[in-house]
């Protein structure tokens, strides 16, 4: 399928769903304790690295978003789907909030401290993820932090319906994290898993 197709596909499918996605996704940070910490580390890293604008890629109802933001972060979101920024934008209204897509960021070169895609990446198709991570390394500030979330496994499946039984047409990408950190590498990232990070912040 070409870009246009997919992308079309994945924009239509949650704009379908970003009301009904918003009320079931809107506390699950509360009952998920290491995606919280993750986020944490994040936020010390970007504070680490003298702080400044932060783009959440594929930031859906803007959940995570506003819970950087909380963690002092200047945290704003981007979504392909029109409709889940509007629901972001009620939900969240003294945040920042515009449609986009990673495909091809309209961000200016250098111009974020972080970027985090925290399970957006899932309906990106494997020939399509070297261009966004290549858009991910270009608008980051050199330093920042990039932090991925992303489902592991070997599969794809199409997904044609949920949150509240409506229609999707959307594929969801398992990968492997070696195959993720492969990307990263030939992209010109230096990856390191949380534990690494983990263990580097200890050592200094």
């Amino acid at each position: 399928m070409n870009a246009d197709g997919w992308l079309a596909d994945t924009r239509i499918s949650y704009d379908s769903v970003a009301v009904n996605y918003a009320d079931q996704i809107r506390e699950a940070l509360a009952g998920k304790p290491y995606l919280r910490a993750a986020l944490a580390l994040f936020a010390d890293l970007v504070h680490t690295a003298g702080g400044g604008p932060v783009a959440d890629v594929g930031c859906g109802p803007g959940h995570v978003t506003a819970h950087l933001h909380e963690l002092g972060v200047d945290a704003f979101g981007i979504d392909l789907s029109p409709a889940m920024i509007d629901v972001a934008r009620r939900d969240h209204p003294r945040l920042r909030f515009e449609a986009g897509s990673m495909t091809d960021l309209e961000l200016t070169d250098a111009s974020v401290a972080g970027l985090l895609a925290f399970g957006s990446l899932i309906h990106i198709p494997d020939d399509a993820v070297p261009t966004v991570f290549g858009h991910f390394r270009r608008v980051l500030r050199p330093g920042g932090p990039l932090l991925l979330g992303f489902h592991v496994g070997n599969e794809s499946r199409l997904k044609t319906q949920g949150y509240g039984g409506h229609p999707m047409n959307v594929y969801v990408h398992r990968r492997q994290p070696d195959q993720v950190a492969a990307w990263l590498r030939d992209t010109g990232w230096v990856w390191l898993s949380l534990r690494e990070v983990s263990d580097q912040a200890v050592r200094s």
